[in-house]
């Protein structure tokens, strides 16, 4: 079977290339690299504050000193547990420089959390912010192994006059003071430790070996690590790059707004600047005010970000008479992008003089994040794109390898130099997600459904996990989001299944209406015609409530588990 039979999506791949070259280097070496061919360029920007490659550079030779000195070799792990600061992403790479593994953790999660993720990672030591030292404190005694804690200060990396504001500011007052006689270290402490370090060990890290640990539900919802390599990061990288549709990316602004710790903001948002030659502006904390004055002030040209991040545009006002045809592209991932949301965006992107249109993606933290894109000038209505260069997807019949047809649903598969390693001491589920076929490919079953035309467009249509069975029918919850949110009061839903003892699950659905509109059962009724209208009788929701605001994840999804909990604690009362 010839190549573009089996790769049908090749024929639009336009100037992209089907193959890339990925050089045998980890991630420290390959921005390495960048930095020596343009060490003028900024590689990030913090609080107005820029750092250019070559100071950058610096800064992660001098944090992997002060890693030797404090004791962390190769193959050990450190916790990073950290928002998106400059003290962040130069640990990161600084760990692979001496060949350890960075282990990324949200700075929000509770104590046992921590605890355990301390403790299933065996980490040497953690970095996280002082506002989170008591967090640490309280779980000293839970660690089953001496961790040691370093400290960093957000004032610390603040442009001199802000810096000299801060610690009068209301942020600045709510931190309790850390404890003098406390066991930790502070971050210039550490970094001053390093300076006895005179040589470093040589950097003789494969881009083979685990670089980071990310962490997924994976197909069945239960927390694991993804041990992932430098040759995964570099894959989404240069792949990112390709599928971009520019030229290159050298000297462009990446907003970097998704969280460090997650895959599509690591890998996304700063691994793939960072191998660019883009600057990565460092947003610490996400809001729709901050956002908007973002957009206006920094004039990004690159944003990646999740649908909730874009759904903000159309809340703010602040952007109004704004001009943004500095952007160059705008990813949206790590969520079902429904297409009225799409709609929406292109129009309000067009009413503000960008000549471009959002573009949806598809990935799993499996595979670092994205692998999927739609294309730069042709999109199908409800596609998340092609796969990127050297990636093969399939769609399998769920629960086995068999291979389906053009449109037939079923589980999605990847292939590729992003599928991770393995799931960290977890041999049955890493069996159970990475399997070699009878074509020779090693292929990531991703737990999700979707389909794929014979063009080789894929569509996503939900987790495996979070379809809804009514009567014995399917009911795909992002099905019936999009034509909610294709009213014009709507500005969007999350639907959600309900257990009933009669039809084992009935549909309800929460929805968010347009800053203009106020709730009322004379707007209920109307959604419920409109449902009525364009969805399957048993799809219909048998309930609408309006929120404010509908509770998101820590990466910022809509938190459609909480809300399921909420709707079956009721349904039980």
């Amino acid at each position: 079977m010839s190549l573009s039979v089996q790769a049908p999506w090749l024929q639009y791949y336009g100037d992209m290339p089907a193959h890339l070259d990925y050089p045998s280097k980890t991630i420290y070496q390959i921005v390495r690299d960048t930095a020596r061919a343009h060490p003028e360029l900024v590689a990030y920007e913090f609080m107005g504050k820029q750092t250019s490659y070559a100071r950058f550079m610096d800064r992660v030779e001098r944090t992997a000193r002060a890693l030797h000195a404090l004791g962390i070799g190769r193959g050990d792990r450190v916790t990073i547990c950290m928002p998106n600061t400059p003290q962040a992403v130069d640990t990161f790479y600084a760990l692979s420089r001496i060949g350890a593994v960075s282990n990324m953790i949200h700075p929000l999660s509770a104590p046992a959390e921590i605890a355990f993720y301390l403790n299933f990672s065996r980490s040497k030591a953690i970095l996280t912010l002082d506002q989170f030292y008591p967090k640490l404190e309280e779980i000293r005694d839970r660690l089953d192994h001496p961790v040691k804690f370093l400290i960093a200060f957000i004032r610390d990396e603040l442009p001199a006059p802000l810096r000299l504001l801060y610690p009068a500011s209301k942020a600045a007052r709510k931190i309790p003071k850390l404890p003098k006689d406390g066991d930790y270290v502070r971050w210039k402490d550490f970094l001053h430790a390093g300076e006895s370090v005179q040589t470093l060990p040589p950097d003789e890290m494969s881009h083979l070996e685990g670089a980071s640990i990310l962490y997924s539900g994976g197909t069945t919802g239960t927390t694991k690590g993804i041990l992932l390599s430098s040759a995964n990061f570099n894959a989404t990288a240069l792949q990112t790059i390709a599928a971009s549709g520019l030229p290159n990316i050298v000297g462009k602004k990446m907003l970097s707004v998704m969280p460090v710790f997650h895959g599509f903001g690591l890998g996304i948002g700063i691994h793939t600047a960072l191998v660019g030659g883009a600057c990565c502006i460092l947003v610490p904390q996400f809001n729709v005010k901050t956002y908007a004055q973002l957009l206006l002030k920094k004039q990004p040209n690159l944003i990646p970000g999740v649908p909730t991040l874009f759904e903000a545009l159309l809340r703010t006002n602040l952007l109004e008479n704004a001009d943004l045809s500095f952007l160059d592209g705008m990813f949206s991932g790590g969520d079902s992008l429904s297409v009225e949301l799409k709609r929406k965006v292109d129009d309000f992107l067009k009413a503000h003089h960008a000549k471009i249109q959002i573009r949806e993606g598809y990935g799993t933290t499996e595979c670092v994040t994205a692998s999927c894109l739609t294309p730069k000038d042709y999109a199908r209505s409800g596609s998340i794109g092609i796969p990127f260069p050297d990636t093969w997807y399939k769609i399998v019949k769920p629960g086995t390898e068999e291979a389906l047809g053009p449109d037939e649903e079923g589980e999605i598969c990847i292939s590729g130099p992003s599928v991770m390693m393995c799931y960290i001491d977890n041999p049955a589920e890493t069996a159970q997600t990475l399997r070699h076929h009878a074509d020779g490919r090693t292929w990531c079953h991703t737990g999700d459904l979707g389909t794929m035309d014979a063009d080789g467009f894929v569509y996503f249509r939900q987790r495996i996990k979070r379809m809804i069975i009514t009567s014995g029918y399917n009911v795909y919850p992002s099905q019936v989001e999009n034509v909610i949110d294709g009213h014009e009061k709507v500005l969007y839903s999350c639907v959600v299944g309900v257990k009933d003892s009669y039809k084992m699950q009935k549909v309800k659905a929460f929805v968010v209406l347009r800053p203009e509109y106020q709730p009322s059962e004379e707007i209920r009724q109307e959604l419920m015609e409109h449902c009525r209208k364009n969805i399957v009788k048993y799809a219909v929701p048998y309930a609408i409530e309006f929120r404010d605001e509908l509770p998101k994840t820590l990466v910022g999804k809509v938190a459609y588990r909480v809300l399921e909990e909420e709707a079956n604690a009721e349904g039980q009362t």
